[in-house]
């Protein structure tokens, strides 16, 4: 990717006297096809230039910094105090127009709110979360998987994106949300249209409301045992309308980010010999690939948004303030200073950020993702690509990694028996 000319000093934001970064200068977009194409190829340019605090662009007119040091993410995930999550005061000045807004604006939720607030609405969410049983997880997702696989196995190919990982993490978590079949279409729509920006994302947000409304109206007068009504019953009492917000998050955390990590994780096995052949032949866990994605081609691969206060100096340079710092959870996995090539069982990523915001739902990511893709490893052992790698595209965005489709052939199979 071609950098940005040269600033009168060689890294942005470090100054003779100590004032803020120049928020005018060039910066690097995060939004481009080019970027996306060649993430690591930027971030490997970036280091070179700017150290582990980069100036970029999230859409047009819209600065942030990018942080791409391991130790300095390290540092600002765990100080929400000096770097809290609260946008309120950025998005004075950002258009209603903007096609981020709908990814990075306030609300009533654990991922935009710092303090007592942040507290309260995460004790609820765990609450609901903790009490999924993961041994019925397993049964769910080959529930849902195998009709799946049965769908495309006696055609020979397939799209595993749209035919497989999305319609799979979209579907457990329904089953874990207790949504019903007609509001989850709802919110699929709405989502979709949310995470692609433009035009749509206000729409989207609208209907995925309508959506949610909905089935918290239809939780309030039949309460079950899903997260759902575990979130309703905390002793939070969270409103109807902060029930929204904190489906709406579960929602975006739990289908795109799912998606691309069974997705990028089969990309990896079906690319790489070193899983390719071990995983299959078994002396390599599907664990030990997902954990190589989490470093290396995360799901969410620039996000952690924060908002400091006021200008603030870190790593010698100031950053000002009320102007969005992102962590780069995949550069910083692949920061050199941390030296880690051993994937196998290794935690130290930040895939899953870190801190008071760290994911709550890690564990159960895992489970799903390890059981989809083994599910279909089994079904279909001789898949391989029906591309070349380099045909294969992304989908631009400054936040997420995520493959435009994976086409796979295999040998026509019979269908699975249902359990």
């Amino acid at each position: 990717m071609t950098m940005p000319p040269s600033p009168a000093h060689s890294q942005p934001g470090r100054t003779p006297h100590g004032s803020p970064i120049d928020t005018d200068g060039p910066r690097i977009p995060l939004y481009s096809a080019e970027f996306s194409s060649d993430p690591h190829g930027t971030y490997r340019k970036m280091r070179e230039r700017y150290g582990s605090l980069v100036p970029v662009e999230l859409a047009p007119g819209v600065p942030a910094t990018l942080v791409i040091g391991y130790y300095t993410a390290v540092r600002i995930l765990n100080d929400p105090d000096h770097f809290p999550a609260d946008p309120r005061t950025w998005e004075q000045d950002i258009p209603a127009d903007c096609p981020l807004l709908p990814m990075m604006q306030w609300r009533p939720n654990a991922m935009r709110n710092s303090g007592a607030e942040h507290v309260r609405y995460r004790q609820a969410n765990i609450a609901g979360l903790d009490g999924v049983d993961q041994y019925g997880l397993h049964d769910i997702v080959a529930q849902i998987g195998i009709p799946l696989i049965n769908s495309f196995c006696a055609d020979g190919s397939a799209d595993l994106v749209r035919q497989y990982a999305l319609p799979l993490a979209f579907r457990v978590l329904n089953a874990m949300l207790g949504c019903p079949a007609e509001l989850a279409q709802q919110a699929a729509t709405s989502l979709r249209a949310i995470v692609e920006g433009g035009a749509g994302a206000e729409n989207g947000n609208k209907t995925l409301a309508d959506a949610l409304t909905k089935l918290i109206l239809l939780k309030r007068a039949e309460p079950g045992d899903d997260v759902t009504t575990r979130i309703m019953q905390h002793s939070a009492e969270l409103s109807n309308t902060e029930m929204v917000y904190q489906l709406s998050t579960l929602y975006g955390a739990g289908i795109e980010p799912q998606q691309n990590l069974i997705v990028n994780t089969l990309l990896l096995i079906l690319t790489d010999e070193r899983f390719g052949g071990s995983v299959l032949g078994g002396s390599l866990s599907t664990r030990d690939a997902l954990d190589e994605v989490l470093f290396n081609d995360p799901p969410m691969a620039n996000f952690c948004i924060s908002f400091p206060k006021q200008p603030i100096l870190i790593d010698d340079f100031w950053l000002p303030a009320h102007q969005p710092v992102l962590i780069s959870m995949t550069a910083c996995n692949t920061d050199p200073s941390i030296g880690s090539d051993q994937y196998a069982g290794n935690r130290a990523h930040l895939a899953f950020a870190g801190g008071p915001h760290r994911c709550p739902a890690s564990s159960l990511a895992y489970l799903i993702a390890q059981d989809a893709i083994d599910q279909l490893l089994d079904a279909l052992p001789e898949m391989r690509l029906a591309l070349p790698p380099g045909e294969l595209t992304w989908r631009p965005g400054p936040f997420h990694r995520a493959m435009t489709s994976l086409p796979v052939v295999f040998p026509k199979s019979p269908p699975l028996p249902l359990a």
